[in-house]
């Protein structure tokens, strides 16, 4: 049975950082494209970054250059590095793993506030 489990969530000022870690157990970690997606309470879950298995990222728009998105296979954890944070980057965070069938966390709120 693979299981995701995310940490690293909090509150932090606008400009602040926050990094989020993803430990996933029960499967073959390497094979797994993994992504951050998120969903705050007046939007559709919106997806923020991804790395495949061979480690190629990409990012949402609204988050490249402030986010960054690594893996760590020794540890099968997967991270999100979240720098100069806003307001509107309040979500909940959730981490997913694919291969073939997509598994998920159960997320990790992250609160940007003044």
């Amino acid at each position: 049975q693979v299981q995701l489990v995310e940490s690293g969530g909090g509150s932090v000022q606008p400009g602040g950082s926050l990094r989020l870690s993803c430990v996933v157990s029960g499967g073959i970690f390497r094979i797994y494209d993994m992504a951050w997606n998120r969903q705050s309470p007046d939007k559709e879950r919106e997806l923020v970054a991804t790395i495949t298995n061979r480690g190629m990222t990409n990012y949402a728009d609204s988050v490249e250059g402030r986010f960054t998105i690594s893996k760590d296979n020794a540890k099968n954890t997967v991270y999100l590095q979240m720098n100069d944070l806003k307001p509107e980057d309040s979500a909940v965070y959730y981490c997913s793993a694919q291969a073939g069938y997509t598994y998920w966390g159960q997320g990790t709120q992250v609160t940007v506030s003044s």
